[in-house]
């Protein structure tokens, strides 16, 4: 693993529209059963101008950022060996359906672990107006040769 990537900021990504049907779908495969991620109406009435994201929707957004990281030719990652180490999220608020969202990736860490290395990532996720929605931090694992 390239120890020079800490530091690198790379490009926006392009914009990510968010859709009504895709956080409802996302909302079934994480198991949410709040009305706010699948009801239009509940989720108005609660102040929401959409259906609300479940928390967990920003790694969709974020996975945008991390391809172009893991396909960076300079970091000698290779993605056989990648495993998910952590997972965290800061949010300003809510994801809700007709976001559209820009992510930018900023290697925050490079730490090597006996034989393996570990690539802490944040992706600050900003609406179309530039505002603050979240940043998703990811821990990846390399592992190193058997």
């Amino acid at each position: 693993m390239n120890p020079e990537l800490v530091g690198r900021v790379f490009a926006p990504t392009s914009p990510y529209l968010v859709g009504r049907e895709k956080v409802r779908e996302f909302s079934a495969a994480v198991f949410a059963t709040s009305p706010l991620n699948t009801d239009v109406e509940a989720a108005r009435a609660a102040g929401y101008t959409d259906v609300v994201a479940p928390p967990t929707f920003a790694v969709v957004v974020q996975e945008h950022t991390l391809k172009q990281l893991l396909s960076e030719p300079d970091a000698g990652i290779d993605f056989s060996r990648v495993v998910h180490g952590d997972q965290r999220f800061t949010f300003t608020r809510p994801i809700v359906a007709g976001d559209e969202l820009t992510a930018t990736l900023n290697v925050a860490s490079i730490k090597s672990l006996g034989g393996h290395s570990m690539v802490t990532a944040e992706s600050t996720i900003v609406d179309a107006t530039g505002a603050h929605v979240v940043t998703a931090t990811s821990t990846l694992v390399v592992r190193g040769d058997e």
